[in-house]
């Protein structure tokens, strides 16, 4: 069996990580969807949140799991049989970074290869960062975020005004 993982924060998964999923899935016969809590990173929603609305974005794809972990990646992949990780692609800059995380993963974990996938040009703009700020801020992300998220988002909203 093929297994990948699809590892990152996800605060919050967007359309353009869904869509990373939905063309991987043609490819892998199951993919992980790892959930790192990332120390350099103020989380807008908890671990356990971001692995339940990625569950509920990903119904559709039948051999895509969800689960989390915190601390280096190549120690959370030591004891699964993964030959692939996978990093979405949106800009040069974006290609720049992942392929020294690549590299680096390379070294620890020499029998995994990163797999970069292109994000659709729809995607392109979309970070989970922008989707935050601009939620945050009032704006309409509805377009940018499964319909999951667009609830979490607004519930997040609505206890930070409440508060």
């Amino acid at each position: 069996m093929k297994l990948a993982i699809y590892p990152g924060s996800f605060d919050p998964v967007t359309n353009g990580h869904i869509d990373i999923l939905e063309k991987t899935s043609k490819i892998f016969d199951k993919i992980n969807v790892a959930v790192i809590h990332n120390v350099y990173k103020q989380a807008l929603f908890t671990l356990e949140e971001r692995v339940q609305l990625i569950k509920e974005s990903t119904r559709h794809l039948d051999n895509v799991e969800v689960d989390c972990f915190s601390g280096l990646l190549a120690t959370y992949l030591e004891d699964k049989e993964v030959c692939a990780i996978i990093r979405g692609l949106r800009t040069v800059t974006d290609f720049e970074y992942e392929m020294h995380m690549a590299m680096m993963n390379k070294k620890l974990i020499r029998e995994i290869d990163t797999i970069f996938v292109m994000s659709d040009t729809d995607y392109i703009f979309v970070s989970s960062s922008a989707v935050k700020e601009a939620a945050l801020l009032g704006g309409d992300v509805s377009s940018l975020v499964p319909p999951a998220v667009k609830i979490g988002l607004e519930e997040k909203l609505k206890a930070r005004r409440e508060t």
